[in-house]
């Protein structure tokens, strides 16, 4: 029942955009979008800790904080991203598997291309604005009087065009292509050591438990690329220093995050990035697999 493995399938299974952007748009209005958030604000502000981050999100309106950003742009990006990926890496991995490729392998293969593809199709202005919506109040600690989202977007196409509301897309493009390579790698990884524990054949279907294993396995493992992550955010934060210049390249800003805080400083926010990378990986693995099959009638 791995999407590894499409039982019967002739030609292209198109209902897994479908269930791509329905399970996508599940994971980010329940645990996604806090943990995003809370990430996001710990890597856009190094000194803090996960408390001083957690307060920081609370004082910008309670619960709704956490939620910052949801709408209208976690929606349009979940929407969209999640139909891009599970359908680009369902057929990637049929394909891999068919040509005798082994789970993982052909996990690993079908996670990077359908990261990459949802990247450049549909995540780069939505993580951009998402981010500018999460960091934009660093703005108010200046007495400025943090602008609307909407006049936000309006504001960096008016200056900078399309290239200015993707900034930072190769660096999203990076982390997503090591994000779903990693975690639908590893959960099949996972999968394949699980059977052999279990004594079962590659066509026995795993126990939910087992799935959902896996894929916390998947999910945690993958958080090795966080320094990736670090850099996204700092290049599409709203905050600007003349030290940065206007100019923000993936190894320029690596450098200048490094400069200012280690190694330490690339990996904040690692934590809730763990709870965030396990819980993606359960909703758009194995969920997700449970969902297709159901829609095929298995």
């Amino acid at each position: 029942m791995a999407i590894t493995k499409e039982p019967g399938q002739k030609g292209v299974n198109w209902s897994n955009i479908a269930v791509g952007g329905i399970m996508n748009m599940f994971e980010v209005t329940t645990l996604g979008q806090p943990l995003e958030v809370l990430k996001t604000q710990m890597a856009a502000n190094r000194q803090q800790t996960m408390l001083q981050a957690i307060k920081t999100v609370w004082s910008r309106g309670g619960v709704a904080g956490f939620y910052q950003g949801l709408i209208p742009w976690a929606w349009i990006e979940a929407s969209t991203k999640g139909a891009v990926l599970l359908f680009t890496a369902s057929e990637i991995e049929t394909a891999a598997t068919g040509w005798g490729v082994n789970p993982a392998a052909a996990g690993l293969l079908g996670g990077m291309g359908g990261g990459v593809a949802q990247a450049y199709a549909t995540m780069g202005f939505c993580t951009c604005m998402k981010t500018a919506e999460i960091t934009r109040h660093k703005q108010a600690a200046s007495g400025i009087k943090p602008p609307s989202t909407w006049a936000v977007f309006a504001d960096i196409y008016r200056r900078e065009g399309i290239a200015g509301i993707n900034k930072g897309v190769n660096a999203v493009a990076v982390r997503q292509c090591t994000n779903w390579g990693s975690r639908m790698g590893f959960a099949r990884l996972a999968e394949s050591s699980i059977r052999s524990w279990r004594g079962k054949g590659e066509d026995e279907k795993l126990t939910p438990f087992e799935k959902i294993l896996s894929s916390t396995i998947g999910g945690a493992l993958a958080t090795w690329n966080q320094p990736i992550e670090v850099v996204r955010v700092e290049m599409q934060s709203m905050a600007k220093g003349a030290e940065r210049g206007e100019k923000k390249t993936i190894l320029n800003t690596l450098a200048y995050v490094y400069k200012e805080n280690g190694i330490k400083g690339l990996y904040r926010g690692v934590t809730p990035r763990i709870g965030l990378g396990i819980w993606q990986t359960v909703c758009m693995v194995s969920f997700a697999d449970y969902v297709k099959a159901w829609v095929k009638g298995e």
